[in-house]
């Protein structure tokens, strides 16, 4: 099988065996924003062509940004609850420009007053195999999914990512803040986790960020960590408020998140297993490529 993890800026291809080993992986900056309508197949081509020369009878399927309204085609949203199966069967059908066939794994859709999607996170949530539990995807747009035998059941995102970058570089708590050195990012993760247990809220202690270094109480190196951290655990104690104990917690992450989040679940006493991203999409794509219609 070849899968793409096709984003807005990025994408990764993956030749996958019939054992879910990765025989061979590639990567490019061609993401959806920079590819120019109608030219999808020929971006293909750029990117995993090769791949597909070499195994002319694998099965192809497209994750991501690809499938979204700006993408190669929109397929629409499948309504939680939904198995890995019924996500599979909406799958959306594409033709290469040999006349070769690739599915577009759709995104999914969350209604409880508001309404949510995500597109690409479903394919790692999947890829947990989790009969019941709870998936934490940070990133720009974080997600928290609910599974409950075996079916994606709801989610909720969060824009933390976002707005760290909003508040660390566009805000006046950008004035005071400066790059981390010597022990500013444990300080500043360590200030952000307990102000975000303070009753005031985010809002509030988002201040502090300036605040603190007015009173010399904290240095400006620590201005992101503490940011950072704050917004992190203001999202955990968010998704236990809307999903629970959080039980069977699987975070999906690496490098920096992956120790950003564990040190904040750790903090709010939350046990967790930690996947990759890549582990969790090319066992997610195994799972839905076994359950596409003939």
């Amino acid at each position: 099988m070849i899968a793409l993890d096709w984003g807005t800026t990025r994408a990764r291809a993956f030749l996958i065996g019939e054992d879910g080993t990765v025989l061979d992986k590639r990567s490019a900056d061609r993401g959806i924003q920079s590819v120019p309508a109608g030219g999808f197949p020929a971006a293909f081509e750029a990117i995993a062509g090769d791949l597909r020369r070499a195994n002319p009878e694998a099965a192809i399927l497209l994750a991501g940004m690809v499938g979204s309204r700006n993408g190669w085609i929109e397929a629409p949203y499948v309504a939680c609850p939904a198995s890995p199966a019924e996500i599979a069967a909406a799958g959306l059908r594409v033709t290469l420009d040999d006349g070769t066939a690739a599915t577009i794994v759709p995104g999914m859709s969350c209604d409880e007053g508001a309404f949510d999607v995500m597109r690409g996170e479903e394919t790692l949530v999947v890829g947990l195999g989790l009969g019941d539990g709870i998936a934490c995807l940070p990133g720009t747009h974080s997600k928290w999914a609910q599974v409950e035998g075996g079916r994606i059941t709801r989610f909720a995102s969060f824009m933390t990512g976002e707005v760290y970058g909003l508040l660390r570089e566009h805000s006046i708590l950008s004035r005071l803040a400066e790059e981390p050195a010597g022990e500013d990012a444990a300080e500043g993760a360590r200030r952000g986790i307990a102000a975000a247990a303070r009753p005031g809220g985010l809002l509030n202690a988002a201040f502090a960020a300036r605040s603190e270094v007015l009173a010399g109480r904290m240095s400006g190196g620590a201005v992101g960590p503490y940011l950072s951290s704050l917004l992190v655990a203001q999202e955990i104690a968010a998704a236990r408020a809307m999903f629970g104990g959080l039980e069977n917690l699987h975070l999906v992450a690496d490098g920096v998140l992956a120790q950003s989040y564990g040190r904040a679940l750790a903090a709010a006493g939350l046990d967790h297993d930690l996947v990759t991203p890549e582990a969790a999409f090319v066992a997610g794509v195994a799972r839905l490529a076994a359950d596409l219609p003939a």
